[in-house]
């Protein structure tokens, strides 16, 4: 029987992300940890709220989140605002499914540079992409390129790849539209070529590294896993395209802001295990269960800590950011568009009001009273502090000499 969604949070902040074994992890994971294991409670302060109804006078305390982009729990408002962005750059045309994978036996050497090799794997894609693109017998022109980066597999093992949406169509040096040159447009470009590609050029760039002293190799035998990568064949995986706009945001709203797993896929979670659900890709994809003990399930949801403000979504080609709004707004005057939606921020009431119809603006207990903010405590050097009474330290009162 599947444990409730409000038991499960509880569970993993005492058990897992409270569990002893995160002594052992490197400062950064140990501080992502410590937010984890406080989020929504009076760890990471509160905001007090009191109905305005004199009559009623309900006080409600709203525990702050912890807003870390690895938390279970948090980032809903974060992806839906992304997502709203990126609908405001889509045109009606086809986008593509393109994931970029590595050889198992590169996974060391991976984990332990984590930041550099996962700019490379960043770094390979792209150039594949775009110089595909460029090629006349395909497209000619620039194309549009989102890519996010995972790094775990069903069952929390350390496998990163990167899933690109690409656009089926680009920008010549001209400044115009080209559209896919393939009779038929069931994949953008050749998998076999993009593979061939995509592995020549991280061959390339990877040597060059070590041969720079760039990557740490201590206790690695790096040698060994190049030579048998090198005549193995990577794969490419070129999905068929998206039916439409509605598809791709319902794939960017599952996948973008992805944790290494949710408490959706997690059954149980007692005083020793913890037992999730994954889907097995090699058993046909059946889902099967698997149980871990708190502290193996810890280290391996450690594996997934990204470097310290590592960008994990990254936009390429006619998409990058620099001068963005102009190219769209040009490519919709080329294709006789209404011009782009213009940007609105929602709040959060709003949102979740939109989202399950309740107005948290509301006395929750008389329906009639507003809930007025009254004041926030936060934790600051292990005491609740009104955020009042913090003196800003970012700068000094310094009085002007006459």
């Amino acid at each position: 029987m599947m444990q409730e969604l409000s038991e499960l949070k509880v569970l993993m902040q005492r058990h897992i992300f409270g569990n002893k074994a995160a002594i052992t992890f490197n400062p950064y994971s140990r501080a992502v940890f410590d937010k984890l294991r406080r989020c929504h409670t009076i760890g990471m302060g509160v905001h007090q709220y009191r109905c305005e109804d004199t009559s009623c006078g309900h006080i409600h305390h709203q525990y702050h989140s912890c807003g870390d982009r690895h938390c279970p729990h948090c980032g809903g408002g974060k992806r839906d605002a992304w997502i709203e962005d990126r609908m405001r750059e889509l045109l009606p045309i086809k986008y593509y499914h393109v994931v970029f994978t590595l050889p198992s036996e590169l996974r060391s050497l991976v984990m332990g540079n984590r930041k550099s090799m996962f700019d490379l794997i960043f770094e390979s894609a792209h150039y594949t992409l775009l110089k595909l693109g460029r090629d006349p017998r395909w497209l000619g022109g620039q194309v549009g390129i989102i890519s996010i980066l995972h790094t775990h597999g069903q069952e929390l093992t350390f496998h990163p790849h990167i899933h690109c949406i690409v656009s089926g169509g680009g920008i010549t040096d001209e400044g115009k539209w080209s559209p896919n040159r393939r009779d038929s447009d069931a994949f953008l470009f050749p998998r076999r070529v993009m593979e061939k590609m995509y592995k020549a050029y991280f061959m390339k760039r990877t040597i060059e590294m070590l041969g720079d002293g760039d990557l740490a190799v201590e206790g690695l035998d790096v040698c060994t896993a190049i030579k048998a990568v090198k005549y193995k064949k990577w794969n490419v995986y070129a999905k068929a395209p998206f039916a439409g706009p509605s598809q791709i945001i319902e794939y960017l709203g599952r996948y973008t802001h992805k944790v290494a797993i949710t408490a959706h896929r997690i059954k149980e979670i007692t005083d020793s295990d913890i037992t999730f659900r994954y889907k097995d890709y090699v058993d046909k994809n059946m889902v099967k269960e698997m149980t871990l003990s708190h502290t193996e399930f810890a280290r391996r949801f450690e594996q997934h800590i990204l470097p310290k403000r590592f960008v994990k979504i990254r936009h390429c080609g006619f998409l990058s950011h620099r001068d963005k709004s102009q190219r769209i707004q040009r490519l919709h005057q080329q294709m006789n568009l209404p011009p782009p939606m213009p940007r609105v921020t929602i709040s959060t009431a709003l949102r979740v009001m939109l989202k399950t119809g309740v107005d948290i603006n509301i006395c929750p207990v008389c329906k009639r009273g507003r809930m007025i903010h009254q004041h926030t405590l936060i934790m600051y050097n292990g005491e609740l502090r009104d955020i009042t009474t913090m003196r800003n330290r970012g700068s000094p009162n310094v009085k002007s000499s006459k």
